[in-house]
């Protein structure tokens, strides 16, 4: 089974190189768009900060799946209809905008989106941030409401994030959905090596209807953050505590060593954490341990425009590769016995443990992360070539990403993305649900 799959991926790789490289080169040699007759013009009312301020985007992505026939993650999903390809075709919408007047602003992120794709149809709409700010001093502001936060210096992972949705790590600066809270925030400058000083405190109910995904419901959570600038390095001292989920603590920082390099790094330490594990004798045991997860990372610009992003990422709680091969094995054998006597007991059983934690984006413990995009080869204007790899040190499957960006058109991006996974049976990336990924996105900003 693991070897027709890997014989079955070299055609396929081939067309969607083909694919990346024909579009490549229509963009190459596409006509680009005259703007030598544009004059140059200067209004100030344009530079005035303005009440209401508002923009978003209209997306429409089309994407094309090569499903990972006889995978861990196929088997689970399609064992009762098998599906060689998956097709989809989404749309979504995003305005975000904010309103001040004298102290007091309102600020929203509102998105909404359909899909549709060989299985059926799914759309959403989602208030992702939607809340109140007062300043009453310029070192003190209140906001109340529904907001999203990025706590932590990592781009692919934030390990101190602990009010952070999960990222998408294929795509982690989109929007995200956020919580409803109470935040006080207090900035002050000085004139010596301490720059500057924040305090960030935050109130996260939980109860029936309200912030429901974050944990256990019937409790009030809190969440601190101490913002350093000491001698050109930002630091954050991080805490969080409260019962829908176990308190934990965390430090980050990030510091220039050259106007075009970067290092940053985050540490997070929780001292109870409650995992799920699948034995040897297929027994279920929940473990409540300490654990430790950490980042280091860097950003590198180069003198010809290249951006190159780097990080290692280490999560004490995830998943040896001993613990990834007994639920592996659990869906092999959940899927003969489905086979044998049309039984599920195994494979929901396995889908259960997936949704408790082996089937989350990145379960293992150990991760390199790169993406390197080149502005403007060879001057071949408004394209952005690149490329995102991530690989799982571990069991050494990993995925491959190369895009290019198309910017020639006013307020519009095109992006054709294609993703490879790598990997032998029993790895991460080797089971997964799909084999590649080729995927089209149009953008228009407004």
């Amino acid at each position: 089974m693991k070897v027709q799959r890997a014989m079955g991926e070299k055609s396929v790789c081939l067309q969607v190189y083909s694919c990346f490289l024909l579009l490549l080169a229509g963009f190459v040699f596409f006509p680009q768009p005259c703007l030598a007759g544009d004059e140059f013009s200067f209004d100030p009312d344009e530079f005035e900060k303005k009440n209401l301020q508002w923009g978003g985007y209209g997306e429409l992505k089309a994407e094309h799946m090569d499903i990972n026939q006889g995978s861990a993650f196929s088997l689970l999903n399609f064992f009762d209809s098998p599906i060689s390809t998956l097709d989809r075709m989404s749309g979504t919408l995003q305005i975000d905008g904010s309103y001040s007047y004298g102290i007091a602003g309102v600020h929203w992120t509102l998105q909404a989106m359909g899909q549709q794709d060989d299985i059926g149809w799914y759309d959403r709409a989602d208030i992702f941030e939607a809340y109140v700010s007062l300043q009453p001093t310029p070192h003190v502001r209140v906001d109340i409401g529904k907001k999203s936060y990025k706590w932590g210096k990592g781009y692919a992972w934030n390990p101190v994030g602990f009010l952070n949705r999960p990222k998408d790590i294929n795509n982690p600066e989109e929007s995200l959905e956020g919580y409803n809270i109470v935040e006080i925030d207090s900035i002050k400058s000085f004139s010596g090596p301490l720059r500057t000083l924040a305090f960030t405190a935050v109130a996260l109910p939980v109860r029936q209807g309200v912030n429901e995904d974050f944990g256990e419901i019937n409790n009030i959570n809190l969440a601190a953050k101490l913002y350093f600038l000491y001698r050109d390095t930002d630091i954050d001292l991080v805490f969080y505590t409260g019962n829908s989920r176990s308190s934990r603590y965390g430090i980050d920082f990030s510091r220039n060593l050259a106007s075009n390099f970067e290092i940053h790094g985050e540490l997070a330490w929780t001292p109870q954490q409650k995992n799920i594990f699948l034995m040897q004798d297929g027994s279920v045991v929940a473990r409540e341990e300490s654990s430790m997860s950490a980042l280091l990372g860097l950003r590198y610009l180069s003198e010809n425009d290249i951006t190159s992003i780097v990080e290692y990422y280490y999560a004490e709680s995830g998943y040896s590769e001993t613990d990834m091969d007994r639920f592996f094995q659990l869906i092999e054998d959940g899927h003969n016995l489905f086979l044998q006597s049309a039984d599920t007991a195994f494979l929901d059983r396995a889908r259960d443990l997936s949704l408790k934690g082996y089937g989350k984006p990145q379960p293992g413990r150990n991760y390199l992360y790169g993406k390197f995009t080149w502005k403007e080869p060879f001057d071949m204007l408004y394209l952005t070539p690149g490329l995102t790899t991530v690989v799982n040190l571990d069991d050494q499957s990993c995925s491959i990403s190369p895009e290019v960006v198309y910017t020639g058109f006013t307020n519009w991006e095109l992006r054709l993305r294609m993703t490879l996974l790598e990997g032998n049976g029993f790895t991460e990336f080797g089971e997964k649900l799909n084999s590649n990924k080729v995927e089209l996105r149009v953008r228009y900003f407004f």
